[in-house]
């Protein structure tokens, strides 16, 4: 087995793992990490949406970023990178997010799902190869979005620095930001345990390019099955921290924070496919390609926060009860 496949193995088993623990230590319910929920409750605490219930500043958010900025300007692959259509990227964004909100959970909560018997999730998975699949064939037929110019190292460290400043007013003083106490906000792991999982998982996305989308994205176009063992790793991890703490079930019914409405698990998650073939990432992959200087991907994630919002402020996020 090559260094490149045995290197993947080991970064899903590290993520499987973070997730496994941070569920255990206080996170919900198969959402030890997603990142779509979590750009959702982080939206509520600063006021950008009034939902009670999922409001609550994710330390793991500001993780990915400054655990992938701090890797790659060691590493030295920070790049300032802009202007491949920022109004498409944004709107792919926001586009992507509904998928998410409507499936309830991103690709990586997908996979926690699935790890702990939840049978809707296999629709959705389905729901992502079709996405996935679909935009693959725009790719083959000559699609794709204009390229990125190099920029200015100021353009690229915005965010990153934006996310540091948010993080310690948090650590500060927590109550200038919004936060559930009842609902999946309330339900969250310790800050440090959070933000050090955050900085492992944003260095090993920016190192190994670890990425849900990528992994189907990569078979459809080129066959190769690398990130696939990557996935499948954090997978098997995943069952077995559920087995250990006694949290499989089996099924479509009663499942946490989901819904059984298969249509809309198909169809939400073949949006998500489609959109992150077109920006190169899924959310987790968008938050660490802005993280290494990509303002191209910052654009997204602004279209994911900006998406978050819009889905509670008008209602059409999903809840446990179903599509709304």
């Amino acid at each position: 087995m090559s260094a490149t496949k045995i290197i993947i193995i080991i970064s899903g088993i590290i993520i499987g793992i973070s997730a496994v623990v941070l569920g255990i230590y206080g996170n919900p319910p198969n959402m030890g990490v997603c990142v779509a929920c979590f750009i959702r409750d982080s939206a509520g605490s600063m006021g950008l949406h009034n939902t009670e219930t999922v409001q609550y500043l994710r330390p793991e958010i500001f993780g990915f970023i400054l655990g992938s900025f701090g890797a790659a300007v060691i590493f030295k692959e920070f790049q300032s990178k802009a202007g491949s259509a920022p109004v498409i990227r944004f709107t792919l964004g926001f586009l992507m997010m509904a998928g998410c909100l409507v499936f309830l959970g991103c690709p990586l909560r997908m996979i926690l799902r699935i790890g702990a018997g939840d049978l809707n999730a296999v629709v959705g998975l389905f729901g992502l190869v079709a996405g996935i699949g679909i935009g693959s064939l725009f790719i083959k037929k000559g699609f794709s979005l204009p390229r990125n110019y190099q920029q200015s190292a100021a353009e690229g460290l915005i965010l990153p620095a934006v996310c540091l400043v948010l993080f310690v007013l948090f650590i500060i003083d927590s109550s200038i930001f919004k936060s559930s106490v009842k609902g999946p906000g309330a339900a969250h792991a310790p800050v440090w345990m959070a933000i050090t999982a955050g900085l492992i998982i944003g260095v090993i996305i920016q190192r190994t390019r670890f990425c849900f989308i990528g992994m189907a994205k990569n078979i459809f176009l080129s066959r190769n099955y690398t990130m696939a063992i990557g996935v499948l790793a954090l997978l098997l991890v995943v069952i077995a921290g559920n087995m250990l703490t006694g949290k499989i079930n089996i099924g479509f019914d009663n499942q946490p924070i989901a819904h059984n409405d298969g249509l809309w698990n198909f169809l939400s998650m073949s949006l998500v496919g489609l959109c992150g073939v077109f920006i190169t990432g899924c959310p987790l992959r968008q938050l660490a390609n802005a993280g290494q200087g990509n303002t191209d991907a910052a654009v997204s994630v602004l279209g994911m926060l900006t998406g978050a919002a819009f889905a509670h402020n008008f209602s059409y996020a999903s809840s446990p009860a179903g599509v709304t």
